[in-house]
């Protein structure tokens, strides 16, 4: 079979599906899906969304300059979906779909409580580039539902069943294939993905299969040397 060459356009999936929430100087506030975003640094911290300008939400953003990007779940599809479809110009999505908003320690939009993650966002740089604007934003703070922490504070999110966009379809994440660096990892001891997760930060969790009051032990496959490889992490 050949390949059929289409006209520019954006295939890039898939996509994680996430809630934006914002308001505005007034305290009105408003949430809207974004599947356009990203991670963009690390040090420091930030992340971007793309956003139409004719979109209700945009002006809330330029008011203030903040937003709160809310991971989604399975449990939460319908939800994103609703709130990617309807406008907060006749909607209350908070009340139509039963969203608790928490209060940040940094900007005054509210988080989603029923999302694993939220991530505090302050503008930094705005880029007119066509139909949408991209903000680039500093992550001012991350907060985690403590039920998909261990006892020894590792976190394991892919337990909380998130939610992925693909082509107008979504998806929940499926069966783990590797983890960061076992291809150099693995190279004495055979072929294949090791079942130990990676948390936030790159650092390797104890086993998985620690409970409270349990020190755990740590897994008995060889640890990623970085020492032994060479370059950084490839994106």
């Amino acid at each position: 079979m050949g390949r059929r060459v289409w006209k520019p356009g954006n295939m890039l999936y898939p996509l994680p599906a996430v809630l934006i929430s914002v308001a505005d100087r007034a305290g009105n506030a408003n949430l809207f899906t974004v599947a356009w975003t990203g991670t963009v640094c690390s040090d420091p911290p930030m992340v971007s969304i793309s956003v139409r300008p004719e979109r209700y939400s945009y002006h809330m953003i330029e008011e203030t300059g903040e937003f709160v990007v809310n991971l989604t779940t399975k449990s939460l599809v319908y939800a994103t979906d609703y709130c990617g479809v309807r406008s907060g110009r006749d909607t209350d999505k908070w009340r139509e779909m039963k969203l608790t908003p928490l209060k940040g320690e940094h900007v005054q939009a509210p988080m989603v409580a029923e999302s694993p993650v939220n991530l505090e966002c302050r503008v930094m740089q705005r880029l007119e580039l066509g139909t949408h604007t991209m903000f680039l934003a500093k992550v001012l703070a991350v907060h985690v539902d403590e039920r998909y922490l261990d006892a020894g504070g590792s976190l394991h999110l892919h337990d909380a069943g998130l939610l992925v966009y693909s082509h107008g379809r979504y998806f929940g994440i499926g069966k783990e294939l590797g983890t960061f660096g076992y291809s150099v990892r693995n190279r004495s001891g055979g072929k294949g993905p090791v079942s130990s997760r990676r948390t936030a930060g790159g650092k390797e969790p104890l086993s998985s299969k620690r409970t409270a009051g349990n020190k755990g032990t740590v897994s008995n496959k060889k640890r990623y040397d970085r020492k032994k490889t060479t370059g950084k992490r490839r994106r």
